[in-house]
């Protein structure tokens, strides 16, 4: 691929539940030697995944799982590898084990705000079918770098809330039902670019997070200030990066979170620690059981009766744990 260009041509598309039906939909329609070369991210996490070899058998334009250094090239589909954040730069493809984002490795995120920062108005976002908000940050910096940002139509979305957290947060260009995605972005392929603005550092800066080349607390007080929160994953201190409607957090790791990532994050750390404290009640409630047994055959009823005691002190903490974890459930659903 060139270095410069007057079209559209890096398309950065992430989705997640119900991402896979909508992708197979899309790459089915997309035509062959499309001037993009289009970049994909589903949250896979740790899992092997055949997307790539799905895509490759949906339509006319060949997929890949993508590997770092390689170079881009037009009229192709590159599939993030589980585990990896997939990344651009300088024509290539950089893949990286940085901080998970908004709880996710691959994250959309990162590939928005890479693709941004290299290519500016060249690109198009799309964001697709998913739960809570990842994409929406991302889609924010490609519009701040004068790129072009796309939805897919809630309504036409297995799981509406990405694009629709995306919509509400992100001036988007074009909402779009899946059937009617592959025509408009063969459209904005071949339509010019439109005007360069200047690249924002901070976008640029968290970019090289996930890179893994940048990250330290000097770095974070650049993006933010403290805030008075800690990380879910790591128990760090996070800063509070602010950028217009959104709200979101950072770690010195570079962990980072939308408001929403993040309420879902502590939500799930409260779910274990709450599982952990019920594993604990009942392990020690049968643990002072079986040594009331013992004293009692030591003819020690006394101390037994205070072990029965204390057991069934545990089991009354577990059942609270137990109603506890039930009310969480009911609320959630």
């Amino acid at each position: 691929m060139a270095p410069q260009s007057a079209t559209r041509d890096i398309i950065a598309i992430g989705g997640s539940l119900g991402g896979v039906e909508a992708l197979r939909e899309l790459a089915k329609g997309l035509p062959t030697g499309l001037p993009a070369a289009i970049f994909v991210v589903l949250h896979v996490g740790r899992q092997r995944s055949r997307l790539a070899e799905l895509l490759n058998g949906a339509g006319p334009l060949p997929a890949k799982v993508a590997e770092g250094g390689e170079h881009i090239e037009r009229g192709r589909i590159y599939v993030a590898q589980p585990d990896r954040h997939l990344l651009l730069h300088d024509g290539h493809i950089l893949v990286s084990r940085g901080p998970h984002e908004n709880m996710w490795r691959p994250a959309i995120d990162p590939l928005f705000r890479s693709a941004a920062c290299s290519y500016g108005a060249r690109v198009v976002g799309v964001v697709l079918s998913g739960l809570l908000d990842d994409g929406a940050a991302g889609l924010d910096a490609i519009k701040r770098c004068g790129g072009t940002a796309v939805i897919q139509d809630p309504a036409d979305a297995a799981a509406p809330d990405m694009p629709r957290t995306a919509q509400r947060l992100v001036s988007v260009d074009h909402v779009a039902p899946i059937a009617a995605m592959a025509p408009l972005l063969a459209r904005l392929a071949a339509s010019p670019a439109g005007r360069q603005p200047a690249i924002p550092e901070h976008i640029c800066v968290e970019a090289a997070i996930a890179a893994q080349e940048r990250g330290s607390m000097r770095t974070q007080d650049q993006l933010g200030q403290l805030s008075p929160f800690s990380c879910p994953e790591c128990g760090g201190t996070l800063w509070e990066v602010a950028e217009g409607r959104l709200l979101r957090y950072r770690c010195h790791v570079g962990h980072a979170y939308t408001a929403e990532s993040m309420l879902a994050a502590q939500s799930d750390a409260t779910d274990a620690l709450l599982n952990r404290l019920l594993r604990s009640y009942r392990e020690r409630a049968e643990l002072t059981r079986r040594l009331a047994v013992k004293e009692l055959a030591r003819q020690q009823s006394d101390l037994a009766r205070e072990l029965d005691s204390r057991a069934q002190g545990y089991d009354e903490d577990a059942a609270l744990m137990e109603r506890l974890l039930a009310e969480r459930g009911d609320n959630s659903a």
